[in-house]
């Protein structure tokens, strides 16, 4: 299998300005690509995850990865996929982020001995000179196609300011200005970059008269539509600091059953053909498995083997605790349902009686940490069962849904109170 197949059957393939040429350069290894990461921040995240792994395959296979540091483009900010303008960062902090990013970026990429490079595009746009930039780039942009780009649709509703319209020109002049000093050939980005890339492209030929390509990989999605690496706190951190190796793990082993076999054939380097099998059989217990490897082998390649052992050994830890409080939670609200089931025989009539014992049976179960409302509801259920016969067997089955016997009306009442 190909290096270019590969990337295929993975899901990792969007849209190819020249597919044909592409695969032939990264088969070959021949491809010097290069993809841009905006210092927004002071550390990756998992939205920069896709990146990483591909720089990774393709170098694995013998091609050149550039990593541009985005320290010029920054100070602008990319519209793509905003709603709003980005705030404006100094210098000092994008300086520091750059800093940042370097480090993070080595557990993926290999900087030894020219097998990649890190340039940083604050180099050379911080030194333009903004007339000659107008006549001998500005000139080749079509403001009417620019405006018709979706990253500039969504953008013209509530403002587009001309700083941010500026940033296509930006990024299309680092993949001319890396395509002359370093043979560049190739630029890879998400797909949300698509229009920028194709104005480099363009650039190229227009002023070179020169082939070069562009291609985008898939955007990480849930099953939802929606880009994962986003917890209830924020984004998922690389940086152990931001988002320790536990709570790094903890995100990918929880992951939805729809996404975990997507998850592993895009951003893993388990080999395809087993992730293949493993999807032929995929069901019950056989999610859980492939969600620790998921959430194993991600950690290993961003904090290292022995963090991700750390991290594997304590979720099983915290996982079994869980598992044995829940059933101390469950054998103590089935006593309490018991206790509540003989009395409920003697004083079927006294109403606050079954009150208070219902209420009884929701204090054991927050006590106990445990769905309140669940246990509640199966106590109930048990409790209609023993005391109203046939009609509360029916409501056993039914409980929470409005149309049951009268006799058990009373109950779901008393379950809807607490």
């Amino acid at each position: 299998m190909t290096t270019f197949e590969e990337l295929k059957r993975r899901g990792l393939l969007a849209q190819l300005t020249d597919e044909k040429e592409i695969e032939e350069l990264v088969n070959a290894g021949k491809a010097t690509f290069y993809i841009g990461f905006d210092p927004t921040a002071d550390s990756l995240h998992v939205g920069h995850f896709m990146a990483l792994c591909l720089m990774k395959r393709l170098q694995m296979a013998g091609n050149k990865p550039i990593v541009l540091i985005g320290g010029g483009t920054a100070m602008i900010g990319d519209p793509s996929g905003k709603t709003d303008m980005r705030k404006m960062m100094t210098p000092e902090t994008i300086q520091h982020n750059v800093d940042c990013f370097k480090k993070q970026m080595s557990r993926f990429i290999d900087f030894a001995d020219d097998k990649a490079i890190i340039v940083n595009n604050a180099d050379w746009l911080m030194k333009l000179n903004y007339i000659e930039l107008l006549r001998d780039v500005g000139a080749h942009f079509s403001v009417n196609r620019m405006l018709s780009h979706e990253c500039y649709k969504q953008r013209m509703e509530r403002g587009l300011t001309f700083l941010e319209f500026n940033y296509m020109i930006m990024q299309s002049y680092d993949f001319l200005e890396l395509f002359q000093k370093y043979g560049c050939n190739m630029q890879f980005g998400g797909d949300d970059q698509w229009a920028n890339m194709l104005g480099g492209t363009e650039l190229i030929r227009r002023k070179l008269g020169k082939d070069a390509y562009a291609m985008t990989i898939t955007l990480l999605l849930n099953s939802e539509g929606k880009k994962m690496g986003k917890t209830e706190k924020g984004a998922v951190w690389l940086d152990p600091e931001k988002t320790s190796p536990y709570e790094f793990f903890q995100y990918w082993r929880n992951v939805a059953d729809a996404d975990v076999i997507k998850c592993l054939k895009m951003l893993t380097f388990v080999p395809v053909e087993q992730i293949e099998e493993m999807e032929k059989t995929m069901e019950g217990a056989q999610f859980n498995a492939a969600k620790e490897l998921l959430a194993y082998e991600l950690t290993k390649l961003v904090h290292g083997e022995e963090e991700a052992e750390k991290a594997k050994a304590a979720a099983k830890a915290d996982l079994e605790a869980a598992l044995a409080e829940k059933q101390e939670a469950q054998e103590a609200a089935n006593l309490c349902a018991l206790n509540a089931c003989a009395a409920l025989k003697m004083q079927v009539g006294d109403l606050d009686k079954v009150k208070r014992i219902v209420k009884v049976q929701a204090f054991v179960s927050t006590a106990n940490g445990f769905d309140q409302q669940h246990l509640v509801t199966n106590a109930a259920s048990e409790l209609l069962f023993e005391v109203f016969g046939d009609a509360g067997r029916h409501a056993r089955t039914a409980v929470g849904v409005n149309q049951l016997p009268m006799d058990a009306t009373i109950e779901i009442e008393l379950i809807a109170e607490v």
